[in-house]
């Protein structure tokens, strides 16, 4: 007899979202994205692509990978896509751990690791 294989627990849902989201947020470009949205709260591509320096394809694919990590939303008014900040609890976590996320120059720090980011 052949032994069975276990039920996965339901737990594995909860896992796989939680490594979609820190995949997200393992890229600077779509940090750096967070980051406005969190400053300037509603924003379309076109203006994200400024700010970031970035091409249009680049931003939407990094929009398209937030978007799948539930990061952030998105509205369609006339012709334009406006992008935000998925939900309250998601901009209370990113507060959290980013918390001068809206400015232009700031330092993380996770224990003895500092990141810093510096205005273009």
């Amino acid at each position: 007899m052949k032994p069975r294989k276990p039920t996965k627990p339901a737990q594995d849902k909860t896992n796989k979202e939680m490594a979609e989201i820190f995949k997200s947020l393992a890229d600077e470009n779509r940090l750096q994205i967070l980051r406005i949205l969190m400053r300037v709260r509603k924003l379309n591509v076109t203006r994200i692509c400024e700010e970031l320096g970035e091409s249009q394809p680049a931003v939407s694919h990094h929009l398209t990978q937030l978007k799948h990590a539930r990061l952030v939303e998105f509205e369609r008014e006339g012709k334009f896509n406006y992008y935000f900040i998925a939900s309250e609890a998601i901009r209370c976590l990113l507060a959290h751990f980013f918390p001068n996320a809206g400015r232009s120059n700031q330092t993380l720090t996770f224990g003895d690791l500092e990141i810093t980011f510096k205005a273009r």
